[in-house]
């Protein structure tokens, strides 16, 4: 089963200083027929304007992801952590019992754009915890890089407390992936840029998603070139 939501669905504020936009109900956006699909729960599309950003602010029991597709994003925390952050890097915070942060544009010209995610721990009540990794971008041309995971098998993945690989890509135009899906498991696909099919039929534009069940191959193309994120989960 494959559903698709196409970008212009997803609910859009723009407060000047912040544009954004939410695949999940999230802050004033509340679908309760739209809460989280699997241990996803949140999916913001950011635009941070030159120096501002979210200052800041508690979070509890929430795997948090952040991954920075123009700009730079500048991360700081109550456990005394501190890093900046541009395209090639992810940030990963564990919420755990508790921790206070801000995440805010250091350029004085440029605008940050990034992708935040949240997952549902595998268990509660953790040590709250902070990673920055780095990855070869080159990595991602006509590959499924992992950037995130439970396992990771290299230094270049981030970690995160819950069964579930956070994948990048850039598929030139002509070229074919295909994903292996497990029995049980769910894949959530978003296209960053271009465009994509999915089995030979849905076709995906910039920043349209899937949300995709009970597919055990997921073939995916691409007429013109497509920069993606996949993600399998529980």
């Amino acid at each position: 089963m494959m559903q698709i939501y196409p970008a212009q669905s997803r609910y859009h504020a723009d407060y000047g200083w912040l544009k954004t936009y939410h695949s999940f109900s999230f802050g004033d956006y509340y679908d309760p027929n739209n809460l989280q699909f699997g241990p996803l729960r949140v999916l913001n599309d950011d635009f941070v304007a030159p120096l501002r950003g979210f200052g800041a602010h508690p979070h509890q029991e929430m795997e948090i992801v952040s991954i920075v597709l123009k700009g730079y994003l500048k991360h700081e925390d109550s456990a005394g952590h501190t890093a900046t952050t541009t395209f090639g890097g992810v940030q990963r915070m564990s919420a755990g019992t508790g921790i206070i942060h801000s995440e805010t544009n250091p350029s004085p010209t440029e605008e940050v754009n990034f992708l935040q995610l949240w997952f549902l721990p595998e268990v509660r009540g953790l040590t709250p915890s902070y990673e920055r990794t780095t990855f070869n971008v080159e990595k991602m041309k006509n590959a499924l890089l992992p950037v995130v995971a439970k396992n990771p098998s290299s230094p270049e993945i981030a970690h995160i407390h819950q069964d579930l690989t956070i994948y990048l890509s850039d598929l030139e135009a002509g070229r074919e992936l295909t994903f292996a899906q497990q029995e049980g498991r769910r894949i959530f696909f978003f296209v960053i840029e271009g465009d994509v099919a999915l089995n030979g039929e849905a076709v995906l534009h910039k920043r349209d998603s899937a949300r995709i069940t009970e597919t055990p191959a997921l073939h995916i193309t691409s007429g013109n070139g497509a920069r993606f994120m996949l993600i399998d989960l529980p």
